[in-house]
């Protein structure tokens, strides 16, 4: 297996087109396709499947792609240390379930490194895509909740992709809501408080299942439900039909505003919010920065 292998694997998945990648590696198709063959007969995996409509990577190539998509960064790194000498930008990604105060650390962390030598991503998404992103290596970390409920899914999920779950801090179940909500002046709410009201979930997509919900007791048989695709519109809800949602507790109101707070449920549940990453893989400086960052919260939660 050669680097040159893997670059050409990486830029048919890129553009999803044996023509496109060709010309942009200047070589024939002939000869792309002739390498791709080589590859997979090595690795005894097949990574493309082609057809009349293109390209498809199949789940093995998918896996396989991202360790050589790491293959490639590290090489580059290297390359530009040692080689060229050259100042490049050092990048760093991490993806989450909806948490405001995950997006808040983050900005955190970006505000101590400065945006001049670095490139940040952050993906608020889907369960599912958190999990799969710090597979593929798109991330480096990926914050998401474990309980009682979905720990054995998760788990037994984590494990087949070689990933691993650092708790961070353990925390009560809230009800998350808008000022304007009746239940707001309440200390404690109970679930009968919440039968006329719109229960907040995120959409998950075509893995909707009750063990990848964002939001705990995902399968209470509530009298009203609303999904939503993303948070701005689920805070809109709150306030527009006095819509609430399950959440840790924590307010991050320089970002959302103070429209909203956060109200203990009346249960003995409790989730655990943690972070996940590869396996035997250290964390970044960037990472270790940004769990630095995260792990303060634990104060507010306690």
């Amino acid at each position: 297996m050669t680097l040159q292998q893997l670059r050409y694997a990486v830029a048919i998945a890129d553009h999803k087109s044996m023509n496109k990648a060709a010309a942009e590696l200047f070589v024939t198709q002939p000869s792309l396709s002739n390498t791709i063959k080589d590859l997979e007969n090595e690795i005894h995996t097949e990574i493309f499947v082609r057809s009349n409509r293109g390209i498809v990577i199949t789940p093995a190539g998918e896996e396989f792609l991202g360790y050589a998509r790491q293959m490639l960064d590290h090489y580059r790194l290297i390359e530009e240390r040692y080689v060229e000498n050259a100042a490049s930008k050092k990048k760093f990604s991490v993806s989450m379930q909806h948490y405001t105060f995950a997006v808040e650390a983050f900005i955190r962390m970006a505000k101590t490194f400065g945006m001049d030598e670095y490139e940040f991503a952050v993906h608020e998404t889907k369960t599912s895509e958190v999990i799969e992103n710090v597979h593929l290596n798109k991330s480096e970390i990926g914050i998401l909740y474990k309980n009682e409920f979905n720990h054995k899914f998760i788990d037994k999920i984590l494990k087949e992709n070689e990933l691993e779950f650092v708790p961070l801090f353990n925390c009560r179940i809230y009800v998350y809501l808008s000022k304007g909500n009746p239940l707001a002046g309440k200390k404690v709410i109970d679930f009968e408080d919440l039968q006329q009201y719109p229960c907040l979930s995120f959409e998950q997509g075509d893995s909707n299942s009750f063990y990848f919900a964002e939001e705990v007791f995902s399968t209470y048989d509530y009298r009203q439900i609303i999904k939503a695709n993303d948070r701005a519109t689920l805070l809109n809800l709150m306030v527009g039909l006095n819509g609430y949602t399950l959440c840790s507790g924590i307010i991050c109101s320089e970002l959302n505003g103070d429209e909203y707070t956060a109200i203990p449920l009346n249960t003995e549940e409790t989730m655990t919010i943690g972070y996940i990453k590869h396996k035997r893989m250290p964390l970044s400086i960037l990472g270790v920065k940004y769990i630095e960052e995260l792990q303060k919260y634990k104060e507010k939660v306690l």
